[in-house]
C-alpha cells in the first residue's frame, strides 16, 4: 500500500445531454430536497451507458461509471480506448480540472498534466513568462523554476522564440513547450493526454525517452493515453482498457493492447464489391489457408493466399495494375506487391481470377489487414484503393515465444556454423 500513489474508487461522472447543470429548477429543488435528507441524488439512478453510436433514449449519460484502480510510483500507466470511451474525462478527474459524479481520488503528491494544447498558457505572454506561470499553478517556487528555466527551453526546441508571445506560436510549437515545462517540474505524476500527436516524429520520440526518464531514471509516475499502440507498447508496462465508460480489460499493457485490437477490428475471410461503378474493378477477394478452407485467422508456421477476382465488362487494350499491401495495427505498411512485378495485367472480358501466397514463418503474431490497389495505368486512373480484408496470425510451435521478437517479421533463416 506504501507504493500506491494513485488510487480511483468507484469514480462514475454523468452529465446531462444538450444543457449544462441539471437543466431545470426542478431538478435543483428536488437534488437539495433528498440531499437535506441525507438522501442519495435521485439522478444517480437513471443515466445510459456512453454509447456514442446509439442515440439517446434518456437526458442523462454516464461517461464514466464504477471505475477502480491503483497506480504504483514509478508505473506507467496506459489508458487505451475508442473515442468517447471516457479516457479524456478521467484524466480530467486525475488531474482535479473536474470533479466526479461520485467516488474518491487518492493521491501522494503533486499532479502536472498536459490534457490539451497550450494548457495553463496565456496567449499574450511570452514563452518565458508562461514557464513561469505554469510553475507555479504548478506550485514550484519561483528559485525553483529559475533553476530549471534553460533546460525547458532546450528541450522544447523553441530558444528563438521564447521572448514571443505564445499567440504567434504554432500548436506544434506549443505543445513542445507545454511538455516540457510539464515534465521538468518534477511532478510526482505525469498525466499526458494525446497531445504529443501534434508534435513532430524528432519531438515525440524525444518527449516518449523522457517519458522513460521520468518513470525508470527517477521513480516518477506517468499516465500515458495515445491511440498510437506502438508507443503505447515501448513506454508502458501496464494497461487499462475503457470501453463505454467502464473498465474493460486490465493488466499487462501487451495483453491489454491486443484486447483492444481484437475488439476495434474486424476479420473476415471474403470481401465483395458491391458500390463501385466501372468497366473493370475487383470484385471479390478472398484469404484461405494452405488446405484451401476460407478463414481470417492462421497459425504462424502456415502460410495465407490471397485471391482475386477481377471483373472487366468490355474488350479493349487498357493495361491494368493490380496491387496490394499488409499493413499492421500501426498503419506500417509489412509487405507489398504488384502484379505487375510479374507481367502487364491485360485482361480478357468477364471474370478474371488471379492468386498470391504468402510463406509461413515469416509475418509476426498479431492482427493485420489486406490493402488493395487497382488501376488502369494506360489512362493513369485510380480504380480501387481499400483496406478490405482483416486477418490475424496466432503464435504456435515452432516460434512459440515470437511475440518476445518486436520485429514485423521473423523468417525462419537457415543458420550454417563455418
Amino acid at each position: 500500500m506504501s507504493d500506491v500513489i494513485l488510487m480511483a474508487e468507484n469514480i462514475s461522472k454523468q452529465y446531462r445531454l444538450g444543457l449544462v447543470g441539471t437543466g431545470t429548477l426542478s431538478h435543483d429543488i428536488n437534488r437539495w430536497w433528498h440531499r437535506i435528507r441525507g438522501k442519495q441524488d435521485p439522478y444517480l439512478k437513471i443515466g445510459e451507458t456512453n454509447d456514442r453510436s446509439k442515440k439517446a433514449e434518456c437526458d442523462y449519460v454516464w461517461a464514466l461509471k464504477d471505475i477502480n484502480f491503483e497506480v504504483k510510483r514509478g508505473e506507467v500507466l496506459g489508458i487505451i480506448g475508442k473515442n468517447g470511451a471516457g479516457k479524456s474525462t478521467l484524466l480530467k478527474i486525475l488531474s482535479q480540472v473536474t470533479s466526479p459524479t461520485t467516488g474518491e481520488i487518492k493521491t501522494k503528491g503533486r499532479i502536472a498534466s498536459l490534457l490539451e494544447v497550450g494548457t495553463g498558457f496565456h496567449p499574450e505572454m511570452t514563452g518565458r513568462e508562461n514557464i513561469y506561470l505554469n510553475g507555479a499553478i504548478l506550485g514550484m517556487t519561483k528559485a525553483e523554476i529559475r533553476s530549471k528555466e534553460q533546460e525547458i527551453i532546450d528541450f522544447s526546441g523553441c530558444a528563438r522564440f521564447i521572448d514571443t508571445p505564445v499567440k504567434r506560436y504554432s500548436s506544434g510549437m506549443t505543445v513542445r513547450l507545454a511538455f516540457a515545462v510539464a515534465a521538468h517540474l518534477e511532478p510526482d505524476i505525469l498525466v499526458v493526454d494525446e497531445v504529443l500527436a501534434v508534435g513532430d516524429a524528432e519531438f515525440q520520440k524525444k518527449a516518449i525517452g523522457k517519458m522513460q526518464d521520468i518513470s525508470a531514471g527517477e521513480g516518477r509516475t506517468v499516465l500515458f493515453v495515445s491511440h498510437n499502440m506502438e508507443s503505447m507498447a515501448r513506454l508502458c508496462n501496464r494497461g487499462i482498457l475503457l470501453n463505454n465508460g467502464k473498465i474493460g480489460g486490465e493488466g499487462n499493457i501487451e495483453n491489454v493492447i491486443e484486447l483492444y485490437l481484437k475488439n476495434n477490428q474486424e476479420f473476415s475471410d471474403t470481401y465483395i464489391e458491391e458500390r463501385i461503378k466501372s468497366n473493370c474493378y475487383v470484385k471479390k477477394i478472398t484469404l484461405s489457408n494452405a488446405q484451401n478452407q476460407l478463414t481470417s485467422y492462421f497459425n504462424f508456421n502456415e502460410g495465407l493466399t490471397i485471391t482475386f477476382s477481377v471483373f472487366k465488362a468490355e474488350e479493349d487494350e487498357q493495361i491494368y495494375n493490380l496491387s496490394f499491401a499488409i499493413v499492421n495495427t500501426n498503419d506500417v505498411v509489412v509487405l507489398s506487391s504488384s502484379i505487375s512485378d510479374a507481367n502487364e495485367l491485360k485482361l480478357s472480358k468477364g471474370a478474371n481470377k488471379f492468386s498470391v501466397s504468402i510463406n509461413g514463418y515469416l509475418l509476426n503474431k498479431g492482427n493485420y489487414k489486406v490493402r488493395l490497389f487497382f488501376s488502369n495505368e494506360t489512362e493513369r486512373q485510380s480504380i480501387q484503393r481499400i483496406d478490405c480484408l482483416g486477418f490475424k496470425i496466432n503464435e504456435t510451435g515452432f516460434y512459440k515465444n515470437a511475440q518476445l521478437r518486436k520485429a514485423v517479421i521473423i523468417p525462419k533463416l537457415d543458420w550454417v556454423k563455418l
